[in-house]
C-alpha cells in the first residue's frame, strides 16, 4: 500500500551516501516515507545503487527513481520530483539532501506541523533558534545566515531559514504554484518556492532542526549558486509588486 508521504532526493554523485540515505528514511518507525531518487545523470553510479536496491523486497514498493540524462539544475530535478509526486497522488512531499546534513529523524516532526498542526508547508531551519550547523567554516555560516538575512528584508517575508532545502509540502501548495513560472535552478531555488508559497497565502512553519555538513561525497556548491541568489531576491520582489499569484482559497479545499 503506497504511503502519503514521499521524500524527494535529487542526487548527483553520491554513490557514498545513497544507500544509507535510503535506509534511514524507510527505517523509521513512526511513519513510512516513501522516496524519489532524482539522478541527473551520475557517472559514479549513484543510480545502479538504487536499481538493486529496488530489487530488494522491502523497498521494492517503496523506492523510485527518475534518471535524468544530465545535470540539469537543483531546482529542475525538483520540480520533475514535484510532477511525479503530484501525480501519483502524495499528500505530503518533502525535499531532503542525499548528504546526511539534513537528519531522517527530523522527517515526522516536519509531517506533523503540516498534517496535524494545520501548515501547509514546513521548513527544516538552521536559524528559527539560534544558528544551528555543524562542522560548516565560519565563513560559510556567515555568508547562508546573512544571505537569510538579506532575503527577509529584501522579500519581506517572515521567514529565518530563506534558503533552507529540507521542505515538507502539502501537495495543494504544488498544485496551485504555477510550477513552469519557477525560474531559478540553483540556490534561488530554495527562496523562489518559499517566496511564491507566501505569496499565494499560505501558512508556513519552522521547525528547528540541526544542519549537519556532509562527511562523504562532494558539496555542489559554488560562487555562481550566491550570485543567482542575490540578483534573484531582488526579481522576486520586483515580481511580487507587480505580478499575480493564484491564491490558496482559489484552488484548495
Amino acid at each position: 500500500m503506497q504511503s502519503d508521504s514521499i521524500v524527494i532526493i535529487p542526487t548527483y554523485n553520491e554513490k557514498e551516501n545513497i544507500e544509507n540515505i535510503i535506509r534511514a528514511v524507510t527505517g523509521l518507525q513512526e511513519h513510512r516515507f516513501d522516496i524519489l531518487v532524482i539522478d541527473d545523470g551520475s557517472p559514479d553510479g549513484t543510480a545502479d545503487i538504487v536499481k538493486r536496491l529496488q530489487q530488494t523486497p522491502e523497498l521494492s514498493e517503496r523506492l523510485h527513481l527518475v534518471q535524468r540524462s544530465g545535470k540539469l539544475g537543483l531546482g529542475t530535478a525538483y520540480i520533475a520530483g514535484f510532477r511525479w509526486a503530484i501525480e501519483h497522488k502524495f499528500d505530503y512531499i518533502f525535499e531532503m539532501d542525499a548528504d546526511f546534513s539534513h537528519a531522517p529523524a527530523d522527517l515526522p516532526r516536519l509531517l506533523a506541523a503540516c498534517r496535524d498542526e494545520g501548515y501547509d508547508m514546513s521548513i527544516g531551519s538552521r536559524y528559527i533558534s539560534g544558528v544551528n550547523v555543524v562542522n560548516w567554516p565560519m565563513g560559510r555560516v556567515l555568508m547562508s545566515y546573512f544571505a537569510s538575512k538579506y532575503v527577509r528584508i529584501v522579500t519581506g517575508i517572515d521567514i529565518h531559514d530563506t534558503t533552507a532545502g529540507f521542505v515538507c509540502y502539502r501537495r495543494q501548495v504544488l498544485e496551485t504554484i504555477d510550477l513552469d513560472a519557477i525560474r531559478f535552478k540553483g540556490y534561488a531555488f530554495q527562496i523562489e518556492m518559499k517566496f511564491t508559497a507566501h505569496q499565494c497565502g499560505f501558512k508556513i512553519k519552522e521547525v528547528p532542526v540541526i544542519f549537519v555538513n556532509r562527511e562523504l561525497g562532494t558539496s555542489k556548491m559554488s560562487g555562481g549558486i550566491f550570485s543567482e541568489a542575490a540578483f534573484g531576491v531582488l526579481r522576486l520582489r520586483w515580481d511580487g509588486w507587480f505580478r499575480k499569484y493564484p491564491k490558496k482559497s482559489e484552488t484548495t479545499h
